[in-house]
């Protein structure tokens, strides 16, 4: 994780910032599936939980080979008129270190009822019964929305920035660039 690259959103009449945010995620999240790499991680400069965003700024880490892999692909098609992008830089040698993982909660209850409803062949009424509107919760962690590829159904990617550390935590990032475990550079 010793480079990185950022990716700015340009202000937009038509589209907010969350909108675009979404699409170029998307974009990212495509390119690291068909490159099936798990060598590059995310974080968000413009993060803030109060008030909630991720903020303009995507900013890709890995190496300078992973990263290059990643940019030679033609993944940003239709968001070059939406960004501005910084070439590859070196991370700053005082720079901190975070993990930026997804976070998945039960915020829907009707649809666990669904859920449970059919997988435990039962009827809605029953599954009601088991399952109390108690169980949602209230998130107030930032969020992409996305679009499914394999249900088309657009959901939350909830993001959540854990602490700051002296010391990386090497590791492997999933396709969405996230991490249970590993760190990337926070500067």
């Amino acid at each position: 994780m010793d480079y990185y690259i950022d990716i700015r959103l340009r202000p937009d009449p038509e589209f907010p910032p969350p909108l675009l945010m979404g699409a170029l995620f998307g974009k990212f999240h495509r390119a690291l599936v068909a490159l099936e790499a798990d060598d590059i991680g995310v974080s968000f400069p413009g993060y803030s939980q109060r008030p909630r965003t991720m903020g303009e700024t995507l900013r890709l880490h890995g190496s300078a080979a992973a990263l290059d892999k990643l940019m030679s692909q033609d993944w940003l098609t239709g968001m070059r008129d939406h960004i501005d992008m910084t070439t590859l830089e070196e991370v700053p040698g005082s720079a901190q270190h975070r993990i930026v993982r997804r976070r998945q909660f039960k915020t829907n209850a009707e649809r666990l009822r669904r859920r449970r409803a059919q997988r435990h062949n039962e009827t809605l009424e029953e599954a009601r019964s088991q399952i109390p509107d108690s169980v949602e919760r209230k998130v107030n962690l930032p969020f992409i929305t996305l679009r499914s590829l394999s249900t088309g159904e657009r959901f939350c990617l909830f993001i959540e920035q854990g602490e700051t550390h002296p010391e990386p935590v090497p590791g492997t990032f999933n396709r969405y660039g996230l991490s249970q475990g590993a760190t990337v550079p926070w500067f």
